[in-house]
């Protein structure tokens, strides 16, 4: 059994990587092609003011390239170009302390279907904890298999 007085901080992932409201959404494009990452927070001024995630951007990208024609794919290069990060993210982010309970954060994820949750201290963003950090500490140790 997995200590329940883990927090947050000690499993979050650092650093983050993050875009600012006035980035475009080629940035973004660019960002989850070369990393491995599903969600970004959007910060302004060290404060977490929206988050995009893969989803919002894939689901964006199908609504102008529903047929997978060349010119099809130059409009949407054009689109992502103009619109920015901004008028695309969730504005409305539950966020985590780094002293808040590996438990509370479980619940969160549950209860409201996040995979992604920003960690701030004192306002200013710290790490961000997702479904994989949970899941990667839950089965990090052999499980012991006891003799019947």
């Amino acid at each position: 059994m997995k200590d329940r007085t883990i927090t947050v901080a000690q499993i979050m992932s650092t650093p983050v990587i993050t875009v600012s409201p006035s980035d475009t959404m080629d940035e973004v494009q660019a960002i989850f092609r070369k990393n491995n990452i599903h969600h970004i927070p959007v910060v302004e001024q060290e404060k977490v003011v929206g988050i995009i995630s893969q989803s919002d951007y894939l689901r964006l990208q199908h609504g102008f390239t529903l047929f997978k024609t060349r010119h099809s794919e130059t409009y949407n290069d054009a689109i992502m170009r103009s619109l920015l990060v901004g008028e695309v993210m969730t504005r409305q982010v539950a966020t985590l302390a780094p002293d808040d309970s590996l438990e509370m954060a479980a619940g969160f994820f549950r209860e409201n279907l996040f995979h992604a949750l920003p960690v701030v201290d004192k306002g200013r963003l710290i790490g961000i904890l997702t479904t994989y950090d949970m899941l990667t500490y839950a089965y990090s140790a052999p499980f012991l298999i006891e003799d019947r």
